[in-house]
Order: structure tokens, then C-alpha cells, then sequence
């Protein structure tokens, strides 16, 4: 189990990252919903082809972003409910909590992880020693 002074460590690492990820998803939306309507020469085909491409990245990359805030919120509340840390498919798999705790330094680079790596290799479909 993650100590007081730890989980404090991780919420602030949370924090701030879905501080920054939302400044990019309000940039990103922005971006996508402007339809460059202030031009008054007329648009080429090929430009209309371009505009939309962006757009469609911009979207498919906001939405990709608010996946990630989704999961960092969903960390923040587990270490509010005091389970942070805790592999929840190997819990899933009936093993004791105690026995099912992600390696911190997984939770360091990834913060809002809610599998340890074995799990997650499983999940996606890897060889799992």
C-alpha cells in the first residue's frame, strides 16, 4: 500500500496533468470548431479537402485526450475511495487486494494506470511470461 505522503505526490501529479490536458482539449476544440469563416475569397477544393482533414484530426484528437482525463479522474476518485495502486483486474481475478498492488514506478510514469503490467499485457492481447 502507497503511503499518505505518496498518494498526496500522485493526486498533485494528477492534478496538474489534468490541468494541462484540459488546456489542450479547450485548445484542440478551438481549433476543430473554427470553421475559418472570416475569408471572403473563395475556397478551393483542394483548401476544403485540407480544412476538413484538420478538423478531423483535431477531433479524433480531443477525443483521445478526454479518454485520458476520463481515467485521470477515475484515479483521483480512487485514491478518494483508498484504492489507488491496486490492480483492478487482478482484483477482478479474485486475488486479495494486498496482493494486488501496481509497481510505483508504472503509477510514476503512468499516474492514472489502473492495471499493473502483467494485466495490462493480457489486456492488449500480449505474451505474458
Amino acid at each position: 500500500m502507497l503511503k499518505a505522503n505518496e498518494l498526496d505526490l500522485f493526486r498533485s501529479q494528477l492534478m496538474l496533468l489534468q490541468a494541462r490536458i484540459q488546456g489542450d482539449v479547450d485548445h484542440l476544440s478551438d481549433g476543430a470548431l473554427d470553421t475559418g469563416g472570416d475569408s471572403k475569397s473563395p475556397t478551393h477544393m483542394a483548401e476544403l479537402g485540407t480544412e476538413t482533414y484538420e478538423q478531423e484530426f483535431s477531433l479524433r484528437m480531443m477525443e483521445n485526450e478526454q479518454d485520458v482525463l476520463d481515467e485521470i479522474r477515475a484515479a483521483l476518485h480512487r485514491i478518494d475511495e483508498g484504492i489507488y495502486g491496486v490492480c483492478q483486474s487482478c482484483v477482478d481475478d479474485g486475488r486479495p487486494p494486498s496482493k494486488c498492488s501496481i509497481p510505483k514506478v508504472r503509477l510514476k510514469y503512468i499516474p492514472y494506470a489502473r492495471n499493473c503490467v502483467d494485466c495490462e499485457r493480457k489486456k492488449e492481447g500480449h505474451f505474458v511470461r
